[in-house]
């Protein structure tokens, strides 16, 4: 009887590289600190040059070429819009004559919000546990990557895929995402490996898209002792009470609208969403304010039209603005993900079991579910034709993403890494590999 194919390979090099991968960790920790502490938080989204410098600075000794790319302002830039400075992404990639896997990582994370109890640009340890803004969202993930290559380096691994390293801005929301400008200038080459999902044992089945409203209402100023006069000053937060009891009475029906896409285990279905993301207004206590700025987010089902949940705000604010004299508002687009598509394929078989190596599942482990968070991979699918792409990460229910006190731990960075080099390397499973010519499976 001849043996399966997984079998008839040398495992020696990857089993020692998996043991240098958790040796090697507290290099990659390191790493991690000096990830955080570059600001990249989007809005607005101002660290992106330096972070590229830093990633320069850590792949280049690994024999990446390195090549930075700008999204032009015209397809980013709006009038009073939450995005600054240059969007620049980085891509790095190794000659060779392999197949090649896209990992994706994006470089941006939210703003910090109230309530950290440290810093969230300086990385605390607390055991296993890393603490700082984006630990888990997705610098983490970075983190074991580039140890994952610095183990198959030092191991001698010989590799099944050239990896293609995709650095890249405003996934947090932005209107036109780095990874976007990627696909459509056709700089994309193989199957992707996503790195803004799961710890778990998932199978991705897609997720929602969003989009964010800005809206300006445009009172007039005085001071505050005249605004009781008839006619003297309009004030703009109190001007925009009606809208925002009206926006208060859509989220609830909005949230009638239920998704066929399966929820995570355990959890209610799907739903869409509609929520008043940030305001600001007024200057101060002596003056009738002139001016308030919302930000609407709506998370959209992919069984939803973009076109018409953006129309239903939009009528609901000019309805609302018609009941009071005198007010002006101006809306702008500031944000859009589509949803991803059913993002299976070929790959994913292989992508389970390498998650099984790392994180020690068993194929039973494995649930498929969706989700109402967003990726900025439905741009890609548009714009390549491809459907399939791979979803894993450092998210865990209990990792205050996009919260204060955001963390992920040393044990899931070297899990990560050891699914990682598993799905890499050509002594995996390559009875499992869509791309490995049959004469050598």
């Amino acid at each position: 009887m001849t043996a399966p194919a997984s079998l008839l390979y040398d495992k020696t090099a990857l089993a020692e590289a998996q043991g240098w991968i958790a040796a090697n960790v507290d290099g990659a920790v390191a790493e991690l600190g000096r990830m955080i502490a570059v600001d990249t938080s989007f809005p607005p989204g101002q660290g992106y040059d330096e972070f590229a410098g830093l990633m320069e600075d850590l792949v280049v000794p690994l024999g990446f070429a390195t090549e930075r790319v700008t999204v032009p302002e015209t397809l980013w830039q709006v009038p009073n819009g939450p995005a600054v400075g240059p969007r620049t992404n980085l891509i790095a990639s190794r000659p060779g004559d392999r197949p090649v896997c896209g990992l994706y990582f994006h470089v941006d994370t939210v703003p910090a919000a109230a309530g950290w109890a440290t810093d969230p640009l300086r990385m605390q340890c607390d055991g296993d546990r890393l603490i700082g803004l984006g630990a888990a969202d997705m610098k983490g993930s970075i983190a074991a990557i580039l140890l994952a290559l610095r183990a198959a380096r030092a191991c001698g691994v010989a590799l099944a895929y050239d990896p293609m390293l995709l650095f890249c801005t405003d996934e947090e929301g932005g209107l036109h995402p780095g990874i976007r400008y990627l696909a459509e200038q056709d700089r994309l080459s193989g199957h992707v490996l996503n790195f803004n999902g799961s710890a778990e044992a998932r199978i991705w089945a897609g997720c929602f898209g969003l989009f964010n409203l800005l809206v300006r209402i445009h009172g007039q100023a005085v001071h505050a002792g005249e605004g009781n006069r008839k006619g003297s000053g309009l004030n703009a937060i109190e001007s925009a009470l009606p809208l925002l009891n009206a926006l208060m009475a859509l989220k609830a029906q909005v949230a009638t609208r239920i998704s066929a896409l399966p929820p995570p285990p355990g959890k209610p279905p799907l739903a869409a969403q509609l929520n008043l993301a940030a305001i600001a207004g007024g200057t101060a206590g002596g003056q009738v304010p002139a001016l308030l700025e919302l930000t609407i987010n709506r998370r959209y089902a992919p069984e939803e039209r973009f076109e018409k949940a953006l129309a239903e705000i939009e009528a609901v604010i000019r309805r609302s603005v018609a009941t009071v004299p005198g007010l002006t508002v101006e809306t702008a687009l500031v944000g859009h993900l589509m949803p991803t598509a059913d993002p299976a394929g070929p790959h994913w078989p292989r992508w389970q079991a390498a998650m099984g190596e790392g994180f020690g599942y068993a194929p039973e482990d494995f649930r498929r579910w969706g989700a109402a968070s967003c990726s900025d991979f439905g741009w890609v699918q548009r714009a390549t034709g491809q459907q399939e792409v791979l979803l894993g990460g450092l998210g865990r229910p209990d990792r205050n993403i996009h919260s204060p006190g955001e963390y992920t731990t040393v044990p899931d960075i070297v899990s990560l890494a050891q699914a990682v080099l598993s799905y890499l390397a050509a002594d995996f499973r390559p009875d499992l590999n869509p791309d490995t010519p049959p004469s050598q499976s």
